[in-house]
């Protein structure tokens, strides 16, 4: 933990350095799960030359080191550094929500660094309880656990979000949550077509919407240069749901992170192995969104 301290308070140009390094070591010599990342392109882009898949694996292993890196400079970032790296161009969405006691479900990716969405929204005046699932590892769940709290967000471990739910109900916040990961339990998961691909997405956003009547907005960061962001609300659901017909609200997040996607492929995280179900391995498919 001291090293990782110590590697924080590091300059960007060394950081980045460092990144650099990085990047020609996964990519040429580990290798790092090259074929799930070749893949996972290949299937999600079939319009797209070898040529134009190498060159988007090639941006996505620069995007994973820079990553690495800001992830671990975050907590020596002043809030001004953070406002001016990450730039709302309409926090009064959700600031407005907010000041009206009202709490937001915010449904956001993988993509550009995320790791800092949570601490910058913070930093801008609104509060924050992101959810995350836990590492496996104890020393790397405590490290991220004290980078993720470092500018005042409330890292909420999966399982702990209706405890949470309860004991903050009096505080207006945004309830995090990353939701393009692979579903715990894929035969209760909700199954759509998702860049030319049968995919399973968590339920969870939308039946804590709907369950809570509260409003939800897509959260999309997109990388201006290296080390700067801009991040963009948009709405894609608010209560009532009593007419809206189950799924939509997870189609329409499946629709803003598509786009997210083909207008900047290289920042989504292609190594996970997003498709490693599918709805006919399993017997019975059992969703409950409401």
């Amino acid at each position: 933990m001291f090293f990782f301290r110590l590697l924080s308070r590091s300059p960007f140009w060394l950081l980045y350095g460092i990144a650099d390094v990085l990047y020609f070591l996964l990519l040429h010599l580990v290798r790092y799960r090259r074929r799930v990342v070749l893949n996972n392109l290949r299937l999600s882009f079939p319009e797209k030359t070898a040529a134009e898949i190498n060159h988007i694996a090639r941006g996505f292993y620069r995007n994973l080191t820079d990553l690495i890196v800001e992830t671990i400079k975050m907590p020596d970032l002043t809030p001004d550094e953070l406002r001016q790296r990450v730039r709302f161009t309409n926090a009064h969405l959700v600031q407005e929500r907010l000041r009206a006691g009202q709490t937001v479900i915010g449904i956001g990716s993988h993509t550009s660094n995320w790791e800092w969405i949570p601490s910058a929204s913070v930093v801008n005046g609104i509060p924050v309880d992101s959810v995350y699932k836990p590492l496996s590892s104890p020393f790397f769940e405590e490290l991220m656990q004290h980078v993720r709290s470092s500018h005042g967000a409330v890292p909420t471990p999966m399982h702990a979000l209706p405890r949470q739910m309860v004991a903050r109900k009096a505080v207006p916040r945004v309830i995090a949550l990353v939701a393009d990961q692979v579903p715990d339990v894929p035969e209760q998961a909700y199954w759509t077509d998702f860049l030319h691909q049968d995919t399973p997405f968590y339920p969870g956003a939308e039946r804590l919407a709907r369950s809570r009547n509260l409003p939800l907005f897509y959260t999309e960061l997109v990388r201006i240069k290296r080390g700067h962001y801009e991040l963009t609300f948009t709405n894609i659901g608010d209560p009532p749901y009593i007419d809206l017909p189950p799924g939509t609200i997870l189609n329409r997040y499946r629709d803003a992170l598509e786009i997210t996607i083909r207008q900047n492929p290289a920042d989504w995280l292609w190594s996970h192995k997003r498709w490693k179900h599918w709805r006919g391995k399993y017997e019975k498919i059992e969703v409950k969104l409401t």
